[in-house]
């Protein structure tokens, strides 16, 4: 099967969606399906374009297996909701273009973010005479009004017409978790085309040796001897990040508590101000990591955070939560109590969850966990479990392989869903 892959969002880039696409992308090609991936540079979190890119217009490079074919798109350095839309814009036309630089497909894979790749997927459909199915990663509209960038206007109806189009002249919608399922039925799009594909554990996660290799991160990073609370990832507005910085300012004459932000996005620059001007010495800022630094830091991590801001319930779905489960670190989860993070920590024991945007939650939650060092243990182990049993990439990619096989042999898609809901109901 030949597949072509629209996605904003690829290898190198280690947070968000690209570890997501690439995961999947290579997984297929390993299966010996021709893989083609559409991308641009790599730009996320830092919003600014990888330096072994620069000057660069079009690029062809291959990886495991994948041809990867790059253009440019314009990267603005700080992104507001205009500056985002170009962005978006930007790369629509340049991916289009770069598409037909490929061989014909059989299949379109699109991941969205961005919404209006749906434009895109649907001209190349019909010239074509292929399906395309719709991957949501993050439901673009709901999101912009639930966190209060966009209100209701011209801009905010057109984007609910993207998403409807995308949705209606796709042959299958696919998202990550039921919620989010859920919540695209509920916008008359049939239960029947609309298919979960869950996350996928990075199988190397499972052989880092919580405390013992993260010894060398701590001493180069002064932090032996500390209780290390560390969020790592996207800095954006979805995440909520002020209530760090609140419990840090409550914190801050317990000595023993060290808080690690670790990545890049679009706030950033406040947070490191605020702290800065607040004299939060307790607060660490560290860059996007490499490869190997990355593990080193999961590993001398006494806990994980997942913040959200409250009005996030099952809009999106954080590849963190995935990642830390895997890894073994016990997770602190200040988000929404209905939201899709809360009900997996809550099932799997991997952590605790506090009110959203409450640093005194936030707080306790980290004081209590800090005198139990037997609860951390077994949070940790509870997580390595449930993400063994739900997010095996064995498992999750081959149901992923098998419904693709069945929309181009025209099987019907309410068995290919009733069949991967089945298996996703009791995984193995």
């Amino acid at each position: 099967m030949r597949i072509l892959v629209l996605s904003i969002n690829y290898w190198p880039e280690e947070t968000g969606i690209a570890p997501v696409v690439t995961s999947r992308s290579e997984y297929l090609a390993s299966r010996g399906h021709d893989v083609t991936v559409c991308t641009t540079f790599p730009y996320y979190p830092q919003w600014k374009v990888d330096k072994l890119y620069h000057g660069k217009f079009w690029q062809h490079e291959t990886r495991k297996g994948v041809e990867i074919l790059r253009s440019w798109s314009w990267i603005p350095s700080r992104p507001n909701a205009l500056k985002r839309i170009l962005f978006e814009a930007s790369f629509l036309a340049d991916s289009l273009v770069r598409a037909f630089s490929a061989r014909k497909p059989d299949l379109l894979l699109v991941v969205s973010p961005p919404l209006g790749l749906g434009i895109t997927a649907n001209l190349l459909s019909k010239i074509w005479g292929i399906p395309y199915l719709f991957d949501v990663m993050d439901l673009q509209p709901d999101a912009a009004v639930e966190l209060g960038m966009l209100r209701s206007g011209t801009l905010l109806r057109s984007l609910y017409w993207l998403e409807k189009s995308a949705y209606e002249n796709a042959r299958l919608v696919s998202t990550l978790t039921e919620g989010m399922r859920r919540r695209i039925i509920s916008k008359s799009i049939s239960e029947n085309k609309v298919a979960l594909f869950a996350l996928s554990a990075d199988p190397e996660l499972f052989l880092v040796r919580r405390g013992v290799d993260g010894m060398a991160f701590r001493r180069h990073h002064g932090l032996d001897g500390k209780f290390v609370v560390t969020h790592s990832g996207n800095m954006g507005v979805k995440q909520g990040l002020n209530v760090i910085l609140d419990a840090a300012e409550l914190s801050r004459n317990m000595r023993d508590i060290v808080y690690l932000l670790v990545g890049d996005g679009a706030t950033r620059h406040d947070l490191e101000a605020r702290a800065k001007t607040q004299n939060l010495t307790n607060v660490k800022f560290l860059p996007v990591l490499t490869r190997k630094q990355f593990l080193e830091m999961l590993a001398a991590s006494d806990i994980g955070l997942i913040t959200q801001q409250r009005s996030v319930a099952d809009i999106v779905f954080p590849s963190k939560t995935a990642t830390l489960m895997t890894v073994g670190c016990p997770l602190v989860a200040s988000v929404n109590p209905n939201s899709e993070v809360a009900r997996a920590v809550r099932e799997s024991g991997s952590g605790v969850v506090v009110s959203p945007e409450d640093p005194d939650s936030l707080l306790n939650a980290i004081t209590n966990l800090l005198d139990d060092p037997n609860k951390l243990a077994e949070m940790s182990s509870s997580g390595r479990i449930y993400a063994r049993d739900h997010w095996d990439e064995q498992i999750t990619l081959s149901r992923m392989e098998s419904v693709f096989l069945g929309q181009l042999s025209d099987q019907n898609v309410d068995s290919d869903w009733k069949d991967i809901k089945a298996s996703s109901s009791n995984p193995a």
